[in-house]
């Protein structure tokens, strides 16, 4: 009648782990670890860190790897949109999306709501405003380019490097670029 009897003795982590599941507790640990704990950094919108040998940000809330080709990501066009999550296939979501970052839809709805609140007016001001702006900012950097290449000269199909006699007049084309810039600035609302 020694049948009944145990021949190995229960684990103290095994009858912690049974007392669990009789009381409910099924999830509870039964044994404290010892070991390597990873620190979690919390981290905001644009922090960039090396994490094992690769360099990583946050955009748009989400964790991205920073790759040589992220410029060419963003020249791409998603195939949902980010603000509503509907896939963008129509033809007006491609150029809407280079400028405005979400779809032709969201978009329409945007300009509808400014309307609505009396807003819509204001809004084209800024729109055009800005894209003087950047006409501006263009032609400065149009004529520093051209300054430099001048003293420097242009290469010719053959190879050879040429400059031309008398290069571009600076006193000229500063004021030339004076005058468009305050003709640029009289076309702002």
């Amino acid at each position: 009648m020694k049948d009944n009897v145990l021949k190995k003795e229960f684990a103290k982590k095994d009858v912690q782990r049974l007392r669990n599941v009789l009381k409910g507790k099924a999830g509870e640990r039964t044994v404290n670890g010892i070991g390597y704990t990873k620190v979690n950094e919390l981290r905001k919108e644009g922090d960039i860190w090396i994490e094992n040998g690769r360099e990583w940000t946050i955009k748009d809330g989400l964790k991205q790897n920073i790759t040589k080709l992220d410029k060419a990501k963003e020249v791409t066009t998603p195939l949902f949109c980010p603000k509503c999550n509907k896939i963008m296939k129509a033809r007006l979501d491609n150029p809407i999306y280079k400028f405005f970052k979400h779809c032709f839809n969201c978009h329409a709805e945007f300009e509808m709501k400014l309307r609505i609140k009396g807003l819509w007016e204001d809004y084209q001001k800024e729109l055009d405003n800005s894209a003087i702006d950047l006409m501006i900012d263009g032609a400065r950097d149009f004529l520093e380019d051209a300054l430099t290449e001048s003293n420097q000269g242009w290469v010719s199909e053959a190879g050879e490097v040429q400059k031309w006699r008398g290069g571009i007049n600076k006193e000229l084309a500063y004021k030339s670029l004076n005058e468009t810039i305050e003709y640029l600035e009289s076309l702002k609302k």
